[in-house]
């Protein structure tokens, strides 16, 4: 569908402007539930300012590892094990966060089990890049224009650093989003073992938008009420 879009405008002579464009929108739509589970990651160390350093230094990890997924596309999507073992990482993530992490037992919610900064960091990293592997093989079939996707993921990290500080936020004020991200987690992660085994049986980019909007509006559906502490008036 996307490459239909892109066909449509190149013949009528529009500038590639507009594919850069598009891939910023694309990169917008697909990083919501990466932003949630980066802001998941990374607030398992409680301390704020610790928070934004994992995210900040995180991500910095992440885009270094994302412009070398991108250098190295044409290489990697020759391969159908990277594929594979970024589905994996995604479910085992997911796994971990329903089923074997301990629920805190102040709020009884999930949690991924992260303790330390330097535990939070290279996790951070790691997701982001499982989850390239399903934006950069979107834009290679957008344009062959390496500094296009470049710059796309570019302002991509720079969308997912502003979208994970406010999840973290948004994670202590709904109490159904952050599982409704982690599901939608397991979708992209079940995708990319789909793309694995049964190549020609691919989900349509339109279906996983509409997947991760349906479950995000599960998410904001019910909104915990936050009492104030007396003792801090």
């Amino acid at each position: 569908m996307l490459e239909n879009i892109v066909n449509y405008f190149t013949n009528a002579g529009v500038e590639v402007y507009l594919i850069l464009l598009i891939l910023v929108v694309l990169e917008a739509v697909l990083s919501a539930d990466n932003a949630i589970a980066l802001a998941a990651i990374a607030k398992s160390v409680e301390d704020p300012k610790l928070q934004r350093q994992a995210l900040n230094i995180g991500l910095i990890a992440a885009y270094v590892l994302r412009m070398i997924l991108i250098l190295a596309a044409t290489w990697v999507v020759k391969y159908w094990q990277f594929e594979l073992l970024g589905a994996i990482y995604l479910i085992w993530l997911v796994f971990n966060y329903f089923f074997t992490a301990e629920e805190s037992e102040i709020n009884e919610k999930h949690t991924l089990g992260f303790t330390t900064l330097w535990q939070v960091i290279p996790t951070i990293a790691i997701t982001d890049l499982a989850f390239s592997l399903d934006s950069v093989t979107s834009a290679i079939a957008i344009t062959e224009e390496t500094w296009l996707i470049i710059a796309g993921g570019t302002m991509g990290i720079i969308i997912l650093r502003f979208l994970a500080g406010l999840f973290i936020r948004w994670l202590q004020e709904y109490t159904y989003l952050e599982d409704a991200g982690f599901i939608t987690v397991g979708f992209v992660g079940v995708r990319l073992l789909l793309k694995v085994w049964l190549p020609d049986a691919l989900i349509p980019e339109w279906v996983t938008i509409v997947v991760v909007a349906v479950f995000f509006a599960w998410g904001f559906s019910k909104r915990e009420v936050v009492e104030s502490d007396s003792s801090e008036q």
